[in-house]
């Protein structure tokens, strides 16, 4: 097993980073590629005091002052979470600027009715709209939009998602549209759909519809957890990681809470990849309910390339390709060989309670793995009543689990190497099927907070360029410039910057020579 170089130790570049989940609360201290100290807490009900508790025991077990930390990241999943479990929205609306065109397919007109029964069915399309080219086809609605603004108001919307064909080209409609509900109803929090999505109209918006929906709750955990981390003497404000791996302001995350939808993972596979020092690997995070399996690619998570769901809603937002199967160290174990199941049921955050070894009465995952000798947890001597049959079943079960997702992530049938992180890794053993090595780092636990300490800064570009004005590669050139600016721009020191990936998709589908061109731009936060 490989690692990173370690480099001499330094107060003053210390890295604190945490990652809160459903679960536990993870927190690192880390110094270059040296991991300082590290703990693990569950992640209570009040997220700012779960914060404090995991940070506070890493402080004194680190001896380390809140005034000696250069940089402080977080990862979170509780937006995507209140999202996926239908809590903390907001009401909102949406204001698609489109007609005549573009309303055969009303907004939020495929959205879950528990979801539209909790954000609230308010939408509105208007006048005017734009071609692929820029050029208008209908001109600007202003009084249909005010009109709009006063109802809104009216009803009490919390929040509005703005729309338009187009908009990653002509952005400005957008703009004039919510510069008009400012004016109307300023207390509503309005998300543009060019700050957030791709080309396509729909899914485009339907990630500014989700984003909407979760701006007033993450206004409250950003100021929350500010306010706890500053209640500890800490004088610099924390930055956020986002799907891709980079990092954000909290201003950011409280205007565009869906970029850290995926920060879980993320931080999983790329701090997988920093403690093995691997660039191209299968990552296996196994939690307690859950195993996400990603693929590391050049250091960075493989982006999906289809369209994707989140709460049941289909979005064309960036998002890791991570495959979750219901296996974790807290599943609960049932039925006997030849019926016997692991999961979907979990015990979740109470494993320390009801598994078996903790003196609980629900037979786990965990429980099995300790009866196989595979690790030494809890109290052994209360899983001698487990059949040695059906231990060495459950065992091989879980193993096969893993290995077709395995199957099911790999791009080509050569073996790939696979890192295990996460609290319920124990649960496999020393072999897998299609592993070419099997890599377990040190601090595999808190991988995901390691991903977060080591977060850098982005800039990506996704827009359409016409290779027939000026040619392929200098609508290229054009590209990199705009991304590496935008990561600039977000803090990165300029001379770290690197194109890390670029994507051109043609547009087919129109008689056109426009082409969709991705660019990302990473580098090293200044």
């Amino acid at each position: 097993m490989t690692g990173p170089a370690t480099k001499p130790f330094e107060l003053a570049r210390l890295r604190l980073g945490i990652d809160v989940g459903g679960t536990n609360t993870d927190a690192v201290l880390m110094e270059g590629a040296r991991v300082v100290g590290a703990v693990k807490r569950g992640t209570s009900n009040d997220i700012a005091q779960g914060v404090i508790e995991a940070v506070s025991a890493l402080l004194a077990e680190t001896k380390i002052n809140p005034s000696q930390v250069a940089r402080v990241m977080i990862g979170t999943t509780q937006f995507v979470n209140a999202f996926l479990q239908r809590r903390n929205l907001a009401i909102t609306a949406a204001l698609r600027i489109s007609l005549p065109k573009s309303d055969g397919v009303p907004p939020m007109v495929c959205w879950p009715d528990d979801l539209i029964e909790k954000t609230g069915h308010h939408t509105f399309m208007t006048g005017g709209g734009a071609f692929y080219s820029g050029k208008d086809y209908r001109s600007f609605d202003e009084e249909a939009v005010a009109q709009a603004a006063h109802q809104l108001r009216d009803e009490g919307v919390q929040s509005l998602a703005i729309s338009s064909v187009f908009a990653p080209i002509r952005p400005d409609l957008e703009e004039r549209a919510e510069a008009i509900v400012a004016s109307i109803a300023p207390d509503i929090a309005v998300t543009k759909s060019a700050d957030l999505g791709g080309i396509g109209l729909v899914d485009r918006e339907n990630a500014a519809i989700i984003n909407a929906s979760l701006v007033p709750f993450a206004r409250g955990v950003v100021a929350s957890m500010q306010g706890a981390l500053a209640s500890m003497g800490f004088g610099i404000k924390p930055l956020y990681s986002q799907n891709d791996g980079t990092l954000i302001s909290g201003e950011r995350v409280q205007a565009y809470p869906i970029l850290t939808c995926a920060a879980g993972p993320t931080n999983s596979i790329r701090g997988a990849g920093f403690l093995t020092g691997a660039q191209d690997a299968i990552v296996l995070d196994i939690g307690g309910t859950t195993t996400d399996i990603g693929f590391l690619s050049k250091g960075f998570p493989r982006e999906t390339s289809s369209a994707n769901f989140i709460g049941g809603v289909r979005t064309n937002f960036r998002m890791p390709d991570v495959l979750s199967i219901a296996m974790g160290g807290g599943s609960r174990v049932t039925g006997e060989i030849g019926s016997l199941a692991i999961g979907p049921e979990s015990v979740g955050l109470h494993l320390a309670t009801q598994a078996l070894v903790f003196g609980g009465s629900t037979t786990t995952a965990t429980d099995v793995a300790v009866a196989s000798g595979m690790v030494r947890l809890g109290d052994p001597s209360l899983v001698r009543s487990l059949r040695a049959d059906t231990v060495q079943s459950a065992i091989q079960l879980m193993r096969e689990k893993v290995e077709i997702a395995i199957d099911q992530m790999r791009s080509s049938a050569k073996p790939v190497d696979v890192i295990l992180v996460g609290g319920g890794s124990i649960l496999i053993g020393d072999e897998l099927r299609g592993a070419a090595r099997l890599l377990r780092p040190e601090h595999a636990g808190v991988a995901n907070a390691v991903g977060a300490a080591i977060a850098q800064v982005s800039g990506r570009i996704d827009k359409l360029y016409d290779y027939e004005k000026g040619g392929r590669e200098d609508a290229l050139d054009r590209a990199k410039k705009d991304a590496i600016a935008k990561a600039v721009s977000a803090g990165a020191v300029e001379e770290t910057v690197e194109i890390i990936d670029i994507e051109e998709l043609p547009m087919t589908h129109m008689q056109t020579s426009a082409v969709q061109v991705r660019v990302n731009a990473v580098g090293e936060l200044g």
